[in-house]
């Protein structure tokens, strides 16, 4: 069985260092996430640090900083960890500094290699140890093919993440993952991953934070929390971002959070306990079960969940404990989470 952390005082005085995730956390695309800045304010006046841990490895950190600051978030580029700074360490790694690397991705995936010791090539026919392949808005057949060739010639493959989707104000956009699937099609090779949900970035980014006591905080289960899950750090799942309250209540053991909340002002907020008797999950006053294969509700009587069902945040946490308490997970209906009805 799997369950919630509860803690009477927020998050944010807990924890010293927030390794938090960036696209569908802190903004979409070029908009920011609603009440992004104020969570992050009032968790930065609370004491907490934050440390931006992202698998967008195409910018350089002053431009994510720069980013983040322009929409009210105050960022500096020491706080940015991107999945190109783990791969290119996974590379330094494995083949030592100065190695020969053909890198494919965006400016910061480029710079990251050069500050990081290894000797960059522009093509298959230089002989590189291994390729790194990150993301980038203009990669194109040539770009792909030319990563393939070298990968037939024996080079290492290193993927910066495999997200499969990007988030973007409209929509889900080609993430690098879906770029690297097509590589991996066409070799047949399946390559290394630096991002999460592997654990090292979790890892790499807390030692870099200088962090005794993180907290990872995503939108994405199959990422964001997935590796918190692996690391041994303690996550916040927000819903602002890719994976809803459905994902998170149907979610398998290794993808689930330690704290459910709406978006970052959850961070300043209380996480009440959960209980589970044996047939009821009940956070405060909501009440939650799974009977003969269903989610049911004890909200003036029971009743089988709806599709789609309104639910309070503590009726979400009540849903989400008693469906991974169950012994087969149920199904779920689309829920909207809301602070109270």
């Amino acid at each position: 069985m799997t369950t919630l952390l509860a803690s009477e005082v927020p998050l944010a005085e807990v924890h010293d260092v927030a390794l938090m995730d960036l696209d569908g956390v802190t903004y979409e695309g070029a908009a920011p996430i609603e009440y992004a800045a104020e969570g992050l304010a009032s968790a930065r006046g609370r004491g907490l640090r934050l440390f931006y841990v992202t698998n967008n490895s195409s910018r350089r950190p002053e431009d994510v900083a720069g980013q983040l600051t322009s929409l009210g978030m105050p960022a500096t580029p020491d706080e940015i960890f991107s999945s190109a700074m783990a791969a290119v360490q996974l590379a330094v790694g494995r083949h030592g500094l100065g190695a020969r690397v053909l890198i494919v991705g965006g400016p910061g995936l480029v710079q990251a290699a050069q500050e990081g010791g290894l000797t960059l090539v522009e093509s298959a026919d230089d002989k590189p140890v291994a390729v790194i392949q990150g993301f980038r808005e203009s990669i194109c057949w040539r770009d792909l093919s030319e990563v393939a060739y070298a990968i037939n010639g024996g080079a290492e493959f290193i993927a910066t993440n495999l997200d499969s989707t990007l988030p973007r104000e409209r929509g889900l956009a080609v993430g690098n993952g879906s770029l690297v699937a097509a590589v991996a099609n066409a070799t047949g090779v399946t390559p290394l991953s630096a991002g999460k949900p592997e654990p090292e970035v979790f890892r790499l980014a807390a030692e870099r934070a200088g962090a005794t006591n993180p907290l990872a905080v995503g939108d994405r289960l199959n990422t964001d929390i997935a590796g918190a899950v692996a690391s041994g750090v303690p996550s916040l799942h927000v819903l602002t971002g890719v994976s809803k309250a459905r994902d998170v209540v149907t979610a398998p053991a290794s993808q689930r959070p330690n704290y459910l909340g709406i978006d970052l002002r959850d961070l300043t907020r209380p996480h009440p306990v959960v209980e589970y008797d044996g047939e009821w999950a009940v956070c405060r006053a909501a009440r939650a079960r799974v009977a003969d294969g269903r989610l049911e509700l004890d909200r003036d009587g029971v009743r089988e969940l709806a599709e789609p069902e309104t639910v309070t945040l503590d009726e979400y946490r009540a849903l989400a404990v008693a469906a991974w308490s169950a012994a087969h997970v149920p199904a779920c209906p689309t829920l909207e989470v809301v602070d109270a009805l």
